[in-house]
């Protein structure tokens, strides 16, 4: 039986990271060209609970990656009716601008303009026709709700290692073993990667890290240079991956790198933080390529949705909270503290 759609639905109203509030809001209208989604299945991102990127705005509903069904079909789509299970991009370039032609997609300024509308968090989201034109994915029968939460960051870690030139066989260090850094692991894994070694200060996510793939652990209070070495058959890392926004994170970064390796920021830091840089010792002595990486495009999130369909990405068993939208404000505390989570996904229909 198809579930009737209300004039107001609930939300999940972000204040900060200790407050998210249940609110009421009018459902959107949709116009020519969209779609309204009614929300299955929503998860937590690291960059949610980075209240220092966002808390100017607030109050905020957030959520980016998501996994719902289509209930409502603007004037003029063709493509997608009602009924279809999709999961959507936020953000979506212009296709036609300088960086989109020279392959940067995801500089674009479109993109950084576009958004849901309110967002993931929500009973339904608005999905404008600019997203509808470029940036909505049909769900295979393989793909669950709660595995398409798993498309849009699986696109940016794509992404940002095809930007490191990762390739088969290269010993990988990644330094910091949350969400993100746990995709990197299992990507790395299922492209060949040769030796992974991850670190984290939560022993709960070293253990993950070794689940999901990681052929040694470190804890970050005990990492060195020399320790990476005696795992690595006495090598430095081929590609560092940052994936914490602790400075000490990229401190070890730097000092981790082989010659001729790269260093990959996936994580940001805080907005004040600056490291000095030896250029003579990283660049004219070393060889070495400092890179980083934003988002992904809509071509990342077709092949992130492949990888999740064929198996070859294994992202279900990351899941460790389902919690109904009510309890999102808990949702966030878990994200936010890292301590027995991985992936939190908010199921707003609960």
């Amino acid at each position: 039986m198809r579930k009737k759609r209300k004039n107001n639905m609930r939300v999940a109203m972000w204040y900060n990271n200790r407050d998210v509030r249940l609110e009421e809001v009018p459902t959107p209208p949709i116009g020519p060209g969209e779609l309204l989604v009614r929300i299955e299945a929503s998860g937590i991102c690291g960059s949610d609970v980075m209240e220092w990127y966002r808390l100017d705005r607030a109050p905020l509903v957030l959520g980016h990656e998501i996994g719902g069904q289509i209930v409502a079909v603007g004037e003029g789509v063709t493509q997608y009716k009602e009924g279809d299970r999709v999961t959507a991009a936020h953000h979506v370039p212009c296709n036609t601008c300088h960086y989109c032609l020279s392959g940067h997609h995801t500089i674009c300024d479109t993109l950084r303009r576009t958004n849901f509308d309110p967002g993931g968090f929500a009973e339904y989201v608005r999905l404008p026709a600019i997203n509808v034109d470029r940036g909505v994915f049909r769900l295979p029968d393989e793909v669950t709700y709660e595995m398409a939460t798993f498309i849009e960051p699986l696109a940016c870690v794509l992404r940002s290692q095809k930007q490191a030139r990762l390739q088969p066989g290269q010993s990988i260090l990644v330094l910091g073993s949350g969400m993100a850094g746990l995709l990197h692991v299992l990507l790395a894994r299922a492209t060949g990667a040769g030796r992974i070694i991850a670190t984290d200060v939560i022993p709960y996510r070293l253990k993950a890290a070794e689940r999901f793939g990681a052929d040694h652990t470190i804890s970050a209070q005990e990492y060195s240079p020399a320790r990476l070495c005696e795992l690595n058959q006495g090598r430095l890392a081929d590609q560092v991956i940052v994936c914490t926004s602790a400075t000490s994170a990229f401190e070890q970064a730097l000092a981790s790198v082989a010659r001729g390796g790269t260093v990959l920021f996936f994580a940001p830091t805080g907005p004040d933080v600056s490291i000095p840089i030896s250029i003579n010792e990283l660049f004219f002595r070393n060889d070495i390529t400092l890179t980083t990486s934003y988002a992904g495009s809509p071509a990342d999130h077709e092949v992130a949705l492949e990888l999740i369909r064929a198996g070859s990405v294994q992202v279900a068993q990351m899941i460790t909270h389902r919690l109904g939208l009510a309890e999102t404000g808990r949702g966030f505390q878990l994200v936010s503290q890292g301590r027995d989570s991985i992936k939190v996904i908010i199921e707003p229909q609960n």
